[in-house]
């Protein structure tokens, strides 16, 4: 991707629409904090998010975006356009909660700040140069929802995507692991265990030995590699062998090219524990993988200027810590994901405290300097691109 390559006069230009961006974004304050905190009091589980969809959808045909809900077969996804510029820009918008926690991922924020950029760009798309296109998209936390969305067309023409997220740490290389998930149903024989437990083939004896198995398996596996899951049946009654058991298991790599080679071994855990005990074993994959986050240099260093002229705070450079199907977007097409400190290190994503801070005083900051700093980074973008296709042109 080209980087920025202008004219003093150009430059000027593009200071000056930039400042607009900005000031447009801070005059829709009060509408984009509201939204996040609507969001945020009626948290909506995985493709469940109707209400949060509606929200944003309604906000941004206000301001004057072409809007497409449901969008690319899901029922709370969207796709708003506006502007006929040669780059296209999408905006990522995610509005899932936790089951449980709510809004502990603080998905309320990329909402609104998703939202906020679409708004603060809108009268100066075309001047730009830009294409701008917001992608509703639901089921970050389980289901993968930008994998089904990129699958079905969703990214198609984008020259470039980008998101923000809360966090407890100011990171703009945000780099993600890579996931898988697996399901585990084993089936047995019930039978009594005192008076024909011969007859039985224990289902929960089964996941046990693969539990066995995999504990032993992770001291052989590379230290970014991960294996974790939860029992979720393993019998109803100590007097009944069980005849049904079942899991659910996340695998993570740092590369998404080593998730296959890690399934197979986990896999492998799971049959063994079926064959020890003579049961049968169906294992199955509930969701697409999560792709590791990859960013690309030139929006990243875009990003970087332009969330160091707002005042944000200096970023670290961290490992991968967590996992977002934005990665899938990233192996696609050229993405950033930065994340925005709201915390101070105070508390993590997934955590009841996570939640409170996500409609604190920081959070409302990070909406906004997320919003603008994508704004800016889009028409960066675009000034680079322009300007590169002029001087081809003189150049011919």
């Amino acid at each position: 991707m080209p980087r920025p390559s202008t004219t003093a006069g150009t430059a000027t230009t593009l200071d000056a629409t930039k400042q607009a961006v900005h000031d447009r974004i801070h005059a829709h304050r009060t509408e984009l904090l509201t939204l996040s905190r609507r969001i945020h009091a009626h948290p909506e589980t995985a493709f469940e998010e109707h209400r949060a969809a509606a929200w944003c959808v309604q906000l941004l045909r206000t301001h004057g975006y072409s809007v497409t809900a449901p969008a690319h077969g899901l029922a709370t996804a969207f796709s708003a356009s506006l502007g006929s510029g040669p780059v296209t820009v999408a905006l990522v918008c995610e509005y899932d909660a936790l089951p449980d926690l709510g809004h502990a991922c603080g998905h309320n924020l990329i909402a609104a700040a998703g939202v906020g950029a679409a708004l603060g760009l809108a009268a100066h798309a075309d001047r730009l140069g830009l294409t701008v296109r917001v992608i509703g998209a639901p089921a970050e936390e389980r289901g993968a929802g930008k994998a089904l969305l990129l699958e079905a067309g969703a990214f198609d023409g984008v020259d470039a995507a980008m998101m923000v997220h809360p966090c407890p740490v100011e990171v703009a290389d945000f780099r993600s692991f890579a996931l898988g998930t697996l399901s585990v149903r084993y089936t047995g024989r019930a039978a009594h265990p005192s008076l024909n437990p011969h007859e039985g083939r224990n289902a929960a004896d089964a996941l046990t030995v693969a539990q066995v198995a995999l504990g032993l398996l992770r001291q052989q596996l590379p230290s970014q590699w991960r294996v974790h899951g939860i029992t979720t049946a393993a019998g109803t009654a100590p007097n009944l062998i069980p005849d049904h058991a079942s899991a659910e298991y996340e695998i993570r790599t740092s590369a998404a090219e080593d998730l296959a080679h890690l399934r197979a071994r986990v896999e492998d855990c799971f049959r063994a524990g079926a064959l020890a005990t003579g049961c049968e074993v169906e294992l199955s994959r509930p969701e697409p993988d999560y792709l590791d986050m990859r960013s690309d240099p030139a929006l990243l260093a875009y990003w970087r200027t332009n969330a160091a002229a707002l005042g944000r705070p200096e970023p670290v450079e961290r490992g991968p810590f967590a996992c977002t199907d934005m990665g899938n977007v990233s192996h696609a097409v050229p993405s950033i994901h930065p994340v925005l400190d709201i915390t101070g290190g105070a508390c993590a994503p997934h955590e009841a405290a996570f939640a409170v801070a996500a409609v604190g005083a920081e959070a409302e900051r990070a909406v906004l300097d997320g919003a603008v700093a994508m704004a800016w980074t889009a028409a960066d973008l675009a000034g680079a691109v322009l300007a590169g296709a002029g001087r081809a042109a003189a150049d011919g």
